[in-house]
Order: structure tokens, then C-alpha cells, then sequence
């Protein structure tokens, strides 16, 4: 488990039989994430992925910690918070059906945030390996998944222009011109 956090790798329990990780697809056809995918191409994303067990209080991924990989909860809740001089800053509360980590699928920054289990998480990690091979034997699967990635990594971005947007019009952010007056 090479994208989970220091305290989660020793934790995490991986699940070794084919048979469980396939009645997670009943559940992941409910996702939003997995509208329109087919029962054999869910089976062929879990046969490929690996569910693993988070306990609670366990940092799932740690904000600044390489990342290759995305992870979808199938039950369990989790916080999505970034590290400020302050303390902690909370950005999102995450449960089933949601997921994260999928900007590194894309590149090959550090974590954004830092992601914890607060209640016993469920996930299905996705790595890039997985959707290269989902490519080559379900290609439909591979694009409806990066496709469904996209569209919220759009909708991310539409909302964080906006709530951008809204504090320039308030007062709250900075002009160009006292951008300029930095320099």
C-alpha cells in the first residue's frame, strides 16, 4: 500500500479474496462515479483495484506524500482537512459513494490535503496501473471512469472559481493591483 500515510500502511488490511471484493460491485453501481458502467466492467475495476480496511483516526493519505493512486469509500466517513499554522482546516466530511486522491491520477504532484478515516473506512484504491489495464480489457470502463473524473474535477474548479469570485466582489481577496504591489 504504497499511497497510504505512515500510520495507515501498518493498519490498513487488505482484502485477499476475489470473492469479497466482488460483492463491493452492487454497491459501487450506485455511485455516481459508476453510472452507466456495466456489471462485468464493475467486476473487472474491483477484480483489478484493492479494497482496503482504514480504521478510524487514520490519516488515509497525508497532505504533501506523493500520490498515484484515487480512493472511492464504500462505507465509512472520512475528513478532508489542510494543515495551517493555525491548526487544521477543515475543506470537506467525505462517505460512501464519495471519493479523492483522483488529482494524482492525473499528475504527479504531492497530496493537496491531508484524508482521515474518521469513522472505519472501506475503500477501493484505484492506481493508475488499474485504469492502464482496465484500458486495455474494458476500454468503454477506463473512459466512462476518466470521463466521470474529469466532469468533477470540472465541477471542483467551477466552484472554487466562483466562491473565488464571490470574495473579490466582497473585498476579501486580493486586486491585481495589490497583487502587483507585492512584487
Amino acid at each position: 500500500m504504497e499511497e497510504s500515510s505512515h500510520k495507515s500502511q501498518a493498519k490498513a488490511k487488505k482484502s485477499s479474496s476475489l470473492e469479497e471484493g466482488l460483492k463491493h460491485t452492487d454497491t459501487l453501481s450506485k455511485f455516481k462515479l459508476f453510472t452507466g458502467f456495466h456489471q462485468e466492467e464493475l467486476e473487472s475495476l474491483v477484480g483489478l483495484s484493492d479494497v482496503i480496511t482504514i480504521p478510524a483516526g487514520t490519516e488515509i493519505v497525508c497532505e504533501g506524500d506523493p500520490g498515484h493512486c484515487m480512493f472511492v469509500i464504500l462505507n465509512g466517513k472520512a475528513l478532508v482537512f489542510k494543515k495551517v499554522t493555525a491548526g487544521e482546516l477543515p475543506l470537506a466530511e467525505l462517505s460512501s459513494g464519495d471519493f479523492f486522491g483522483e488529482v494524482s491520477l492525473v499528475d504527479d504532484g504531492v497530496r493537496s490535503a491531508t484524508v482521515l478515516a474518521t469513522e472505519d473506512c472501506r475503500l477501493l484504491k484505484i492506481t493508475r496501473m488499474v485504469i492502464g489495464v482496465l484500458a486495455g480489457i474494458q476500454p468503454s470502463a477506463a473512459i466512462q471512469l476518466l470521463a466521470a473524473i474529469g466532469r468533477s474535477l470540472v465541477q471542483r474548479l467551477r466552484a472554487g472559481n466562483q466562491k473565488y469570485l464571490d470574495l473579490i466582489l466582497a473585498g476579501h481577496a486580493p486586486t491585481s493591483e495589490s497583487l502587483s504591489q507585492q512584487d
